[in-house]
């Protein structure tokens, strides 16, 4: 045979090897190359889980990362939602719910439940937060109600014993429900029988250096009256605003003015160190016949506007120099959620990962499980043919 023969007959394997390494490692990077956006969204994102046709932790993992969302809030301690993102740098709120709270009083019982559910994935997992009960006090228990602060200390303490404390902070996140007033802004006060248990919970807060977590849902105003709340206020479009009359500080947008009630409410119970962050906002893209706004349209706009304020770190103006922190509700529309069909419509995405509207939030969302596991499989893969292609070429 001549040597040019020779030649061609090793080096067509060799480039068919070479054909399939290359293959591999575009598959890979381009996978990866999702994640490698300049900046990180300044949005954290509530993923809520009440229903039965959506995507694996593991995929969400990528569809959020590729949207390069760095904060996201969970309503329990899913372990493979926290799995799932072991080593991304995503920084989670986690959450024990309203039937556990009760349970947490107990030292014992809260330090199991921290053993369990944070330690094990710390600091793989970036867990910053845990929350204690959600809208406690929107319910007429008042045994949960009595026993929220009690928990909260408890998990401070568990936290405090296992070396965590100033690692992950407690608090509870509440309803706006606990506002008796809240316009003007200058005049925010809580309600008469909430008062009681918020101002040990603020000195407890303000002790721990955790923040007031507030739900504020602009569209319930409109909801409820659609004729008399302007749809400009409550979408962040241009509008003469709203003067409060006690500080002369001009609200162009009800969100800004619901979290300086809260602020002012906090004040008048004696804590002005306390940080208000808003755990949800959202803004339902379909409702039922009575439900005057539940459009992907109006949905579009406020979330769109609410992200444009906070890209430019715009603060209220109440605190102009503070950017506001908010958690958008929620990731997908959650088809199991009980109540009017706007509580199921409030996702940016649908289960398939397809955006119910545009407000340039692109995301990535794989066709298949692509879990830790398998993108170690995939590294290997690529590992053991760039072997044999180096043996192939060597034998040639």
């Amino acid at each position: 045979m001549a040597m040019a023969e020779r030649f061609e007959a090793r080096w067509l394997p060799f480039r068919f090897v070479l054909a399939v390494v290359l293959l591999v490692l575009t598959t890979v990077a381009d996978r990866a190359s999702v994640l490698l956006r300049a900046e990180a969204t300044p949005i954290g994102i509530n993923y809520g889980q009440i229903a039965d046709n959506l995507p694996s932790p593991a995929r969400v993992s990528w569809l959020l990362r590729s949207m390069q969302v760095s904060k996201v809030k969970l309503y329990d301690a899913d372990p493979y939602v926290l799995s799932a993102f072991l080593d991304t740098g995503v920084e989670f709120v986690v959450g024990i719910g309203n039937e556990n709270v009760s349970a947490m009083v107990d030292p014992a019982a809260a330090r199991a439940w921290i053993q369990r559910h944070v330690q094990p994935y710390l600091p793989a997992t970036r867990i910053t937060c845990i929350t204690v009960g959600n809208e406690v006090f929107k319910g007429n228990d008042t045994e949960l109600k009595a026993n929220l602060l009690p928990a909260m200390q408890s998990v401070y303490q568990a936290l405090a014993a296992l070396g965590l404390q100033g690692t992950v902070n407690v608090t509870t996140a509440h309803s706006l429900d606990i506002m008796g007033s809240s316009f003007p802004p200058s005049a925010g006060a809580f309600r008469a029988d909430v008062a009681p248990y918020l101002q040990p919970i603020l000195s407890f807060l303000s002790m721990a250096r955790s923040p007031f977590l507030i739900n504020c849902y602009p569209y319930f105003a409109y909801k409820a009256d659609p004729g008399n709340v302007p749809l400009e206020y409550v979408l962040f479009q241009p509008n003469a605003g709203v003067t409060d009359t006690n500080t002369r500080l001009n609200y162009n947008n009800m969100l800004y003015a619901q979290v300086d009630s809260v602020y002012a409410a906090i004040q008048a119970l004696g804590h002005a160190d306390i940080d208000v962050k808003v755990s949800e906002t959202g803004w339902p893209s379909r409702g039922d016949p009575d439900e005057a706004g539940a459009t992907p349209e109006y949905a579009g706009t406020y979330i769109g506007n609410l992200l444009r304020r906070i890209e430019m770190k715009q603060g209220t103006p109440l605190r102009p120099s503070v950017p506001i922190d908010v958690y958008v509700f929620a990731l997908f529309n959650e088809n199991l959620k009980p109540g009017p069909a706007s509580e199921r419509n409030y996702g940016l995405f649908y289960p398939d990962g397809t955006p119910v509207y545009n407000v340039g939030l692109r995301g990535y969302l794989p066709p298949m499980d692509y879990s830790q596991g398998t993108r170690k499989a995939v590294h290997l893969l690529a590992l053991i043919l760039i072997a044999v292609a180096a043996i192939a070429l060597s034998l040639s």
